[in-house]
């Protein structure tokens, strides 16, 4: 297939990012009571689906999209059952006041998040990978390397590298 021609059954995630976005809301708000966290949920499937580390196409977008997402959620149980997040209680802004909700400390960190993700996605992808697995995933550096197929060693230093570069790109975004 040339460079100028499409294929109609192929479909990149770029391609179908507004909509998957929109379903993976959607899907999120049904599935979960507390609706402040669904941006964060579909951030982690797109996170998840660019952090994947293999070679192969993914046959069917929307089915690898939904696992993802189905995994999200069971991680997300995980998280809130060892907390015990359905003992805390919500803040009622009402009842405490809606000092610390500043819109431009919000817009900041959506606009740090974002900084994040793109210094992130710059990473070489086993950079990347080992990086993803580590703080986002919780893997011990023996469970990546094992899963990786290298030593821990090389684990040790992907992370230095990921952390250096992020570090690095942050400052270079706070300094501009």
């Amino acid at each position: 297939m040339g460079s100028g021609e499409s294929n109609s059954n192929c479909t990149t995630l770029a391609d179908a990012a507004g909509p998957v976005r929109r379903w993976l809301t959607a899907y999120f708000r049904r599935h979960i009571r507390n609706h402040d966290e669904v941006d964060d949920l579909v951030q982690d499937v797109f996170t998840r689906v660019v952090a994947r580390d293999s070679v192969e196409p993914i046959g069917h977008l929307g089915g690898y999209i939904l696992r993802t997402a189905t995994s999200v959620l069971a991680d997300r149980a995980r998280r809130r059952a060892v907390r015990h997040a359905d003992l805390h209680v919500v803040l009622d802004v009402e009842q405490h006041g809606d000092e610390g909700i500043d819109p431009e400390r919000i817009l900041r960190g959506k606009e740090n998040l974002h900084a994040a993700t793109a210094a992130l996605l710059s990473l070489p992808e086993r950079t990347r990978t080992v990086f993803v697995l580590r703080r986002l995933e919780g893997c011990s550096h023996k469970e990546i390397a094992s899963q990786l197929g290298i030593s821990i060693s090389a684990v040790e230093k992907h992370m230095i590298r990921a952390v250096h570069h992020l570090s690095t790109e942050m400052e270079k975004r706070d300094a501009s």
